[in-house]
């Protein structure tokens, strides 16, 4: 009798064959995307990172007490003089004139000025009812250097420069606010939105004025910048629909 030898004898062999030759196939393949990937990584992210890794917010600040008076006070000294009771003998009281008295030269004493502070700490326990965070804008521009106190108003900012914007916050409420923050959406090329880190207690009046710039801006004309104070809504106050305040600017590109 004939049997065949490519019966159902060789069926293993053959496909361990094809495993083998898809795994090489497979592994060739690995091989050449992990050089295409290391060849992109070594072109491409180290410029996207470089870029990424260069922005940077540059803040300012003033603190502005909402009252500044003084008093200034020169005490004067006085002396009180006693009289005492008149006397009398038997039933006749004598009285004996006095006389004239002597001119003599006055001793002056020690001149003492002192000056007396008016308002802030002393009017701690008179504040009631609730704080209001203000936001007023008040000039856009662009640092000249790295530094916020070189703020310029402009409302274009040249090419190269930091585009800038300067604001103020004020509690125009009736007590103290507490900590308390605020944010800037800035227009950097990827929509950044900076969180302040806490600010410090803004009595009634006290108000806070704030020079903000900013690296990495996306360039082209009415550019929108956007200030909210207290955004995380943890300060109670008696108005928050003056919490937000907007403008614009152009920045021009290299």
């Amino acid at each position: 009798m004939y049997i065949s030898m490519n019966g159902p004898e060789n069926t293993a062999p053959n496909r361990a064959v094809i495993a083998n030759t898809l795994a090489a196939v497979g592994f060739i393949a690995l091989i050449a995307g992990s050089m295409w990937l290391a060849v992109y990584s070594t072109r491409y992210v180290p410029g996207v990172v470089n870029r990424l890794g260069s922005a940077a917010v540059y803040l300012g600040s003033v603190f502005i007490h909402g009252e500044e008076s003084s008093l200034s006070v020169v005490p004067t000294a006085s002396t009180t003089i006693p009289f005492g009771p008149a006397t009398s003998t038997g039933t006749t009281a004598t009285l004996a004139m006095p006389a004239a008295p002597k001119k003599s030269t006055p001793i002056l004493g020690t001149r003492t000025d002192t000056t007396y502070q008016i308002g802030g700490a002393t009017t701690t326990g008179a504040f009631s009812g609730l704080p209001d965070l203000v936001v007023h804008i008040n000039a856009v521009g662009y640092l000249a250097t790295s530094s916020a106190s070189s703020f310029v108003a402009s409302t274009t900012v040249p090419s190269g420069s930091r585009p800038a914007v300067n604001f103020t916050i004020q509690n125009i409420g009736t007590n103290k606010s507490g900590p308390w923050r605020f944010s800037a959406n800035i227009p950097t090329q990827t929509n950044f939105l900076f969180l302040s880190q806490p600010q410090q207690s803004l009595a009634p009046g006290d108000s806070i004025d704030y020079t903000l710039g900013f690296d990495q801006a996306n360039k082209g004309t009415d550019k929108l910048i956007t200030i909210i104070a207290n955004f995380d809504h943890t300060l109670g106050e008696s108005n928050t629909n003056n919490n937000t305040a907007s403008t614009s600017l152009t920045i021009i590109g290299p």
